[in-house]
């Protein structure tokens, strides 16, 4: 509460927060976990192609295929570990492209960051809201 007894605006919407029902997924939730499996199966298709080009660099897609299926199992489970951590993902990919939107040369590459950037900011915005449903039932254990 701030000073005169008069509630936050941070306090007023967790209050109006409902906790997730027996057996409710966000709907962003479900989706981010869909990108998640789907950016794992394209880095194991990534990492085969590698391996039967006889290339040596087949390990960062693996890696990377196996961090996002860990990430899809999480958000699919609804681990707020997972939503943190795709939220980072996000994170990277909204500020690395963002960068590569400011030095895009063609008009063609510039509205491609920028639909990446819209569709991932939008993806982070929505998962804060779901992180917090997803949390409320463990503040309220305490």
């Amino acid at each position: 509460m701030e000073a005169g007894g008069t509630k936050s605006k941070s306090d007023l919407a967790r209050e109006r927060l409902v906790p997730l029902s027996e057996g409710e997924r966000p709907a962003v939730v479900t989706i981010c976990a869909a990108i998640a499996a789907a950016a794992a199966l394209a880095n194991v298709a990534a990492a085969i192609v590698l391996i039967a080009d006889g290339e040596s660099k087949a390990a960062a897609p693996a890696a990377f295929a196996t961090i996002m299926v860990i990430v899809a199992v999480g958000l699919w489970r609804l681990r707020y570990v997972a939503v943190v951590g795709f939220q980072a993902i996000l994170a990277v990919v909204l500020a690395l492209t963002s960068l590569r939107l400011v030095l895009a040369d063609s008009l063609g590459t510039a509205l491609i960051d920028l639909a990446i950037v819209a569709v991932a900011g939008a993806l982070f915005w929505l998962m804060v809201k779901a992180m917090a449903r997803i949390q409320m039932p463990e503040q309220r254990r305490r």
